[in-house]
């Protein structure tokens, strides 16, 4: 597996610290609340784990499922939710949890979704950001790392369900991914 990397773009270390100044950052704006962390599945589950230790308020934690890739490599623009929710939204402080925002197509299609659900409020926290990518704007709250272009893995990201348990972003070779 880890020959298929070809750099790592963001340690360990570097992952680490940078969540626990987001959690800092979402306990200091949620002070004296609750709120309910939806993680977008299955990418988001490593980050979202984390995140959530790093945060020291009352934390709820539900699960959406939702599909725009297919198996390619970029999105399709097509938002299929695979499992929705099994808690209620309504008059909740809601922080989506994001491994990776690149188009927006399926996080704007999902915070739209979320919205129609009538919670207190809706906000987004992404690992990682490729604005180079974007087709959509997204109201990006917490934001881990903006990064260039590049096909990354590890910590949560995948490629046909692989390299998701490796404990850094890394840049995957183009050669295994291209045709």
């Amino acid at each position: 597996m880890i020959n298929d990397v070809e750099r790592v773009l963001l340690s360990e270390e570097q992952l680490a610290t940078r969540i626990v100044e987001l959690g800092a950052e979402i306990t200091a704006d949620y002070a004296g609340e609750e709120i309910l962390m939806i993680g977008v599945l299955r990418g988001a589950v490593l980050f979202m784990a984390d995140l959530a230790r790093a945060i020291k308020i009352p934390v709820a934690i539900d699960f959406m499922a939702v599909s725009s890739y297919g198996a390619g490599t970029s999105s399709s623009g097509v938002v299929r939710i695979l499992k929705d929710l099994d808690e209620n939204v309504e008059g909740k402080h809601v922080l989506v949890v994001e491994d990776i925002i690149d188009s927006g197509l399926t996080l704007n299609y999902l915070v739209d979704n979320l919205k129609s659900r009538q919670p207190a409020s809706i906000k987004i926290c992404t690992l990682l950001n490729k604005p180079d990518r974007r087709k959509v704007d997204v109201d990006i709250a917490y934001n881990g790392f903006t990064i260039p272009d590049y096909f990354v893995i590890g910590y949560g990201l995948d490629y046909a369900e692989k390299y998701r348990n490796l404990p850094f972003i890394g840049i995957l070779k183009p050669e295994i991914y291209q045709d």
